[in-house]
């Protein structure tokens, strides 16, 4: 089995296998999920006393799901734990701690390695994206009715960014972004002619994935903008784009979503544009 790439994906992989699993590595197994940070921190023996089991276990755990060896699974709890510290100083603090290799620091440097993961980033994006899921999108968009866009937290920018270009569109195009508390109030009036376009990465904001069920409840179509095939967005969009952003340290880009996003926009944009062509000659040969 490929092993997992998040601490989520490998949460959920735990759980279910959890019964198959010796009664050793169901030891492990409950130790590491409820012990993230010693996980991220503690020396493979300190993590073995604690859990109750010999060293060797732990690798043969590590080894269950996929992974060559034990500080090879450590590095999912890391980046979780970086990932859910949301002062970024803290987090390039914690980052030093966790990590050996000396990270850029001078501005110059940190824009050259975001400038170069970036451009590796687009490149990806442009290889795996796949013309087919771009066309059904474009066409999704074009007949909905109303387009409900819902992207929380970091994915946020990306939310209002889309928003605004289908505006700029002419579409019924609606940010979702739960002011007041009104996460529901504002997709009440959602029905199954509409689209939600839900963009979310790991960690995922539970209030996101509460909206796409409460849309896909109503048959309304959905386009999935996330991190892996396996997201929980995955399981409820029509059509589903797995974006591999750029991270630098602690931090992820966002460049690639926007591109993405920006992409559609435009492509909806030349098919208006094609339509309304089309309907020009139509009525030009009636006469």
């Amino acid at each position: 089995m490929s092993a997992p790439n998040t601490y989520s994906e490998l949460q959920d992989v735990i759980r279910s296998r959890y019964g198959e699993l010796s009664k050793r590595l169901q030891q492990v197994a409950a130790y590491v999920l409820d012990n993230t940070n010693s996980v991220a921190f503690d020396t493979v023996a300190i993590i073995a006393e604690r859990a109750d089991v010999p060293p060797s276990t732990l690798i043969r755990f590590a080894n269950a799901f996929g992974y060559s060896g034990f500080n090879d699974m450590k590095q999912v709890f890391r980046r979780h734990l970086v990932e859910e510290t949301a002062n970024y100083t803290d987090r390039v603090r914690l980052f030093r701690e966790l990590e050996e290799q000396a990270a850029p620091e001078r501005p110059e440097e940190i824009l050259n390695e975001f400038a170069r993961a970036n451009a590796q980033a687009l490149q990806q994006l442009a290889a795996q994206t796949s013309a087919e899921d771009l066309n059904k999108a474009v066409l999704a968009l074009a007949e909905a009715e109303n387009i409900y866009v819902i992207g929380l937290r970091r994915s946020f920018s990306v939310a209002t960014y889309l928003t605004y270009a289908l505006r700029h569109l002419n579409r019924r195009a609606f940010l979702i972004d739960g002011l007041g508390g009104m996460f529901k109030e504002q997709l009440e009036l959602i029905g199954p002619k509409d689209v939600v376009v839900a963009i979310s990465f790991s960690p995922y904001a539970q209030e996101t994935l509460a909206l796409t069920e409460t849309a896909a409840s109503v048959g309304a179509r959905q386009i999935a903008i996330t991190d892996s095939q396996v997201s929980p967005l995955a399981s409820f969009g029509d059509i589903c784009f797995v974006v591999k952003e750029a991270q630098v340290d602690a931090f992820r880009s966002q460049s690639a979503s926007l591109c993405l996003v920006q992409s559609l926009a435009v492509s909806l944009a030349f098919h208006d544009d094609s339509n309304q062509s089309d309907k020009k000659k139509r009525a030009n040969a009636r006469f």
